[in-house]
């Protein structure tokens, strides 16, 4: 990983942006965002357990600064009762993962708190049908099924057929009967339940391409993407007694080049690198990555900051970035007792932990994200507030994005008429703009609102290209 100049940050796309007075839903929340390995695609999932696919603009195939349009949706998970422990179980994407491309198919993988789904999109040419036009001497039956719409989703000849009104008089079928287009479907090919007592917080797909890891608060789990019924339990942190409990799994992730290491974080700041050749359950032969030297003093907060809410391999596979509450710190592997570097991110928030904890905010769990070349990390903040950072000296001051379509946006005067629902697949309409300098609008990074927050983020593995969400929008720049 070498040094390289700060990248100059300016507003690309941005889909399903809502007004300053806009109530969000809370299933509308955007809760995960995930680019496939080319790039080529952009997943992003929401609390309502809905999932949306972007794919690249190939009228506008810029390599340094692509652009996407909305390709399909599809609802992933419905939310559940469990009768035995008489809890519900939310439909809220935890996580999704790419799996590799075959045959012209997209697969990806879909996670809420206890079941995994492995989803196949295709492209599918759909036939519209157009009725015959209605007579006087239809019969009421017939007038009655005519006047509905349905789709038929599967038939012998490979077409889906789509039904579509038409009023008229003339009974016999009009010009232009069969209109021939093409939609992307998705359909559900496996289901992995059962095997998690705790919520699902991380699944990752292997280098192999034929295996993939869960994992939850105490276990992480080992799936063939073939095999949905069955599963080994690779790493067990339960204690005998539960009253010996000291910490959690946080996140996990597999090694990006070699198939038999794989990494999971905690909820005390530590890192644990696993190799599955050494033994069966792995929690006995991992390598922990620590801060050796904590910085400030030990308070009641020190440990509930220090939980680990993500983690990321480099590319060339010998770091790892993480992001605690307070920090974000890039890990060499083979340097165990302390990190490389230490990117401050809520150093300005040590005063307030007291009234982060009353609200809950000092629980909110910030992903992290690594550029395609390794020299650039991002995470996110509060007040919508994006921090970027380069590997190299000097850089740890970063550069502050806001995630706003227009940085200079001044507040309304008074309230505009709201809509009655702002949904996920309101993402569908993009809304375009040429490019902005937003990374010097004098935003103070030290002004902090924890009611805006943003969690989620992904950096495009080619380009210097990052989606990342605030409610229910998706926003993103480039550099």
């Amino acid at each position: 990983m070498t040094s390289s100049s700060p990248l100059h940050w300016q507003f690309s796309q941005v889909f399903g942006e809502r007004s300053p007075d806009e109530d969000v839903e809370n299933i509308d929340v955007i809760s995960a965002i995930e680019f496939d390995k080319t790039g080529d695609y952009l997943a992003v999932g929401d609390r309502g357990g809905r999932v949306v696919i972007f794919e690249k603009d190939p009228g506008k195939d810029v390599v340094q600064r692509p652009e996407y349009r909305y390709k399909t949706e599809f609802q992933s998970h419905e939310p559940e009762f469990d009768y035995l422990k008489s809890v519900d179980i939310e439909e809220k994407i935890n996580k999704m993962k790419w799996c590799m491309n075959l045959n012209g198919s997209l697969f990806i993988l879909s996670t809420n708190d206890k079941t995994i789904k492995l989803w196949k999109v295709k492209e599918q040419k759909v036939k519209k049908v157009k009725e015959m036009d209605l007579g006087p001497y239809v019969s009421s039956e017939s007038s009655l099924l005519s006047e509905s719409s349905f789709v038929r989703s599967s038939v012998s000849n490979g077409h889906q057929l789509e039904w579509i009104d038409n009023k008229g008089t003339n009974i016999a079928p009009s010009n232009g009967q069969n209109v021939v287009g093409d939609a992307a479907l998705a359909r559900c090919r496996k289901m992995y339940a059962h095997a998690h007592d705790y919520n699902i917080n991380s699944i990752s797909i292997n280098s192999d391409e034929e295996t993939f890891i869960s994992a939850d608060d105490l276990r992480i789990n080992l799936w063939n993407l073939e095999v949905s019924d069955q599963c080994f339990n690779i790493i067990d942190m339960k204690p005998s007694n539960m009253e010996d409990l000291t910490e959690v799994i946080t996140s996990a992730e597999f090694h990006l080049l070699h198939c038999n290491l794989l990494a999971y974080s905690s909820s005390r700041g530590f890192i644990r690198l696993v190799d599955m050749r050494q033994s069966a359950l792995c929690d006995r032969s991992a390598i922990m990555l620590q801060d050796a030297d904590p910085r400030g003093p030990k308070t009641f907060f020190t440990e509930i900051v220090a939980s680990i809410s993500n983690i990321k391999f480099s590319t060339d596979g010998r770091y790892i970035l993480s992001r605690d509450y307070m920090n974000l710190k890039l890990w060499d592997m083979r340097m165990s007792t302390s990190p490389v570097v230490t990117y401050k991110i809520h150093e300005h928030l040590y005063p307030k932990l007291c009234d982060l904890y009353n609200n809950d905010a000092i629980f909110d769990k910030f992903d992290c994200c690594i550029s395609g070349d390794g020299s650039h990390f991002a995470t996110g903040s509060y007040s919508n507030n994006m921090r970027i950072f380069r590997n190299g000296v000097g850089s740890e001051e970063g550069t502050t994005v806001e995630a706003r379509r227009n940085p200079y946006r001044k507040q309304p005067q008074q309230a505009a008429s709201r809509p009655r629902r702002s949904s996920l697949s309101n993402l569908a309409r993009g809304l375009y703009r040429q490019g902005t300098d937003i990374s010097d609008t004098g935003i103070n990074e030290f002004s902090c609102d924890v009611k805006s927050k943003l969690l989620h983020l992904a950096w495009h593995p080619k380009a210097n290209l990052i989606a990342c969400s605030t409610g229910n929008s998706l926003y993103m720049y480039y550099a």
